[in-house]
């Protein structure tokens, strides 16, 4: 997290509130096989989708014309990787000190063999019937973020988000407890 700092170029700045300026970048070996390096339209798409989330929190008004910038570098990759850099980029933020109405944690719930499951491995969500990453702001239940690969019943839905709600509540505790312990004296 670098910021917030006055925003350049000025044609990006908001006279009312800052910008979110997000960077989601897979480091080349981070997968079994071998990404190119760089931005590719997947990075760009789960960038511009964590800025908006993560705009959605940040008390953006506290700080016009300004920009806070978000870098998340994944260095290994199972599945789940836009979640988890959201939760990390939240967890920066707060601990960055930045004021957010809420922290967002990011789950994911799915469909295998007509089961839904929480949490996919690269199997399950290469050949899973559906994919529901979210982000949930565990205080209110909001939701951030939604997107959903495949196909599930109204059912199948509702339970799927069932789980990520109760996956979101334990994954806030586990994220309070390491802000909590970083502050009180012992590095997290």
């Amino acid at each position: 997290v670098y910021g917030p700092m006055e925003a350049h170029p000025r044609k990006i700045q908001r006279q009312d509130r800052a910008v979110i300026d997000v960077r989601y970048n897979m480091a080349p070996f981070s997968t079994g096989d071998r990404i190119r390096p760089g931005f590719n339209r997947r990075s760009r798409e789960i960038s511009k989708v964590t800025a908006e989330s993560l705009e959605s929190v940040v008390l953006v008004e506290r700080y016009p014309r300004s920009k806070i910038r978000v870098e998340i570098e994944i260095l290994a990759a199972e599945a789940g990787t836009r979640c988890a850099g959201i939760t990390a980029a939240s967890v920066a933020l707060a601990d960055a000190g930045i004021p957010m109405r809420d922290m967002i944690v990011g789950v994911a719930s799915g469909k295998i063999e007509d089961t839904v499951v929480l949490d996919l491995d690269k199997a399950e969500d290469n050949y899973g019937q559906a994919d529901l990453p979210v982000g949930i702001l565990p205080n209110t239940g909001e939701i951030a973020f939604l997107q959903m690969d495949g196909d599930l019943s109204i059912d199948e839905y509702n339970l799927a988000m069932e789980y990520n709600h109760k996956a979101a509540k334990e994954i806030h505790e586990i994220m309070v407890d390491a802000l909590k312990r970083r502050y009180e004296g012992g590095e997290a």
